[in-house]
């Protein structure tokens, strides 16, 4: 659905519990109608942004944040256990860990590009995944999947709306820790989620669809990585 502007003046208060958005003095609601309140002034005004750049009409498509935030307030806050579970249970089936058979050269890049990130989960998250030949289904060690578990439940509502985003759209919790823990700038941690999709354009050309579709997803790849590191900003 989209909504007509109504609005002039937007606004980001204190309020109980963080930080409010206004729309002409009245408080930004979620569509379950709790308040928008926001655990930063920067993660408001983030929010509050994509509202005053709405043009005369504006849907859920354009406003990214707004979706993310009523996600956390509406959603996660009630069902945090269930959401964090099955974006935990990614772990056992992470991208970083399917490698293709041939050719040689996709083989040995996938290696350069994702075995330094497996490495990094080891040291970093305390969790080695191993990487296996073939899609069929490799068991992870438990133990390992048990420390992923215990960093995915760490998070506080907000942090895992946008982390969300960040493992559905990439297909790898790892990749989505190295997001959240900046362990490279995001274009780079980007171009290793879509490594495979890229490795296929080459070799094939490209496909104006497929490019379209691919823009959209790194549009909220990136949405949700500043959504998630403004969580904590005082």
């Amino acid at each position: 659905m989209r909504m007509k502007r109504f609005w002039k003046e937007v606004r980001t208060p204190a309020a109980e519990g963080g930080f409010a958005v206004t729309l002409d003095a009245r408080p930004l609601k979620t569509p379950a109608k709790a308040p928008m309140v926001l655990p930063s002034q920067a993660l408001a005004q983030m929010v509050a942004a994509e509202w005053e750049a709405a043009g005369e009409e504006v849907g859920p498509e354009d406003m990214p944040a707004t979706r993310m935030a009523n996600a956390a307030i509406d959603k996660v806050s009630a069902q945090f256990a269930e959401v964090a579970e099955m974006l935990a249970a990614y772990g056992d089936s992470d991208l970083l860990c399917y490698r293709a058979r041939e050719p040689e050269a996709l083989v040995d890049l996938q290696a350069e590009k994702w075995d330094p990130l497996l490495d990094w989960a080891a040291e970093a998250l305390g969790a080695r995944l191993v990487p296996a030949t073939g899609v069929i289904h490799q068991p992870q060690d438990p133990a390992a999947l048990a420390c992923l578990r215990k960093h995915v439940f760490a998070m506080n509502a907000f942090e895992l709306s946008a982390f969300h985003d960040l493992v559905t759209i990439s297909g790898s919790l790892v990749l989505a820790f190295a997001v959240t823990k900046s362990l490279l700038d995001h274009e780079e941690l980007w171009a290793r989620a879509i490594l495979d999709e890229l490795w296929q354009e080459r070799q094939w050309g490209e496909d104006a669809e497929a490019l379209a579709q691919r823009a959209r997803k790194k549009r909220d790849f990136f949405h949700a990585a500043r959504f998630f590191a403004l969580c904590k900003q005082p």
